[in-house]
């Protein structure tokens, strides 16, 4: 496992921030770590990239213990933490050629500074000073930084957070590529950069670990509401296979969640029962709702 998290818990004096959490991350995918303000997702990549040392349970990365051997686990990750701290005083290539010179790259520095400028798209702002950038580059240096030492675990906290449409879509396409060949963990508030980027999701919420599962997995039900001429009780529509909760919204209409399409199988019973249906629609289920769902 490139992540991997055995029962983490971390106070903050009496505040609990996680819970026993535990979760295993496998090379080569993407994965979305969500949660409410305050639920314990950026400790959680503190704790993964050892910059909070102090916690119980057990973090490894790429097989490395992240508390016995933190200098060696370090080299594995590429982090890009939700305050992109940069030296806004150096110019970009040289605040890269820095960092690859950190990494110890020597005389291979100068060619990998080159290479990800190249990737993340500063080609033409490499030689301004990083605090003449505007938000959208300066999240560039930052991935590029992350980047350039070949990690095989890339951490990214909120990565598009303050960038325009277009920016967004670059470094978007920027982790899906990256994501190809390493493993990445992304935190983010935007649903609809989930749908475009990540193959699983996690929900994080009160410090504890609500859902993991494949996006498509936490989105797979499905919700209809039933509206009739009549009164209509719940029990009319129980014995329908799959449904996995009836609600009822008033006298005359009520929400079916269920696993299937099962709307033939309500016009067939409303028919047995006598029940005239004068209206039947399929809610589409979205992240957002399972998020508020989970989360609330």
């Amino acid at each position: 496992m490139s992540i991997k998290v055995e029962n983490i818990s971390k106070k903050y004096g009496s505040q609990q921030v996680l819970d026993n959490v535990s979760f295993n991350i496998p090379s080569g995918q993407i994965v979305g770590f969500l949660g409410p303000n305050g639920a314990g997702k950026s400790t959680m990549m503190k704790i993964i990239t050892g910059f909070i040392p102090d916690f119980t349970g057990n973090a490894e990365v790429a097989g490395i213990n992240i508390r016995t051997a933190p200098i060696e686990a370090k080299r594995m990750i590429g982090y890009l933490p939700e305050h992109n701290p940069l030296y806004l005083d150096m110019y970009v290539k040289e605040y890269l050629l820095f960092v690859a010179k950190s990494y110890g790259m020597g005389r291979e520095s100068a060619k990998k500074v080159d290479e990800m400028v190249q990737k993340t798209g500063l080609t033409e702002e490499y030689r301004k000073k990083i605090g003449q950038l505007s938000k959208g580059y300066r999240q560039r240096v930052g991935l590029a930084q992350a980047l350039i030492h070949d990690p095989q675990v890339l951490i990214l906290d909120e990565p598009t957070t303050g960038l325009d449409p277009n920016q967004v879509v670059d470094v978007r396409n920027l982790i899906i590529e990256t994501g190809k060949e390493k493993t990445v963990m992304l935190s983010t508030h935007i649903m609809q950069e989930v749908k475009a980027i990540c193959q699983r999701v996690m929900i994080i919420n009160k410090g504890q670990l609500v859902a993991d599962d494949a996006q498509s997995m936490l989105t797979e039900t499905l919700d209809f509401v039933v509206e009739t001429e009549q009164p209509i009780d719940e029990q009319h529509f129980s014995a329908i296979a799959g449904i996995i909760q009836i609600s009822p919204i008033s006298s005359n209409i009520i929400e079916i969640q269920a696993t299937r399409d099962i709307r033939s199988d309500i016009f067939q019973t409303a028919l047995n029962k006598g029940l005239m249906i004068k209206t039947l629609k399929q809610k589409e289920q979205n992240m957002e709702e399972v998020f508020r769902e989970l989360t609330k």
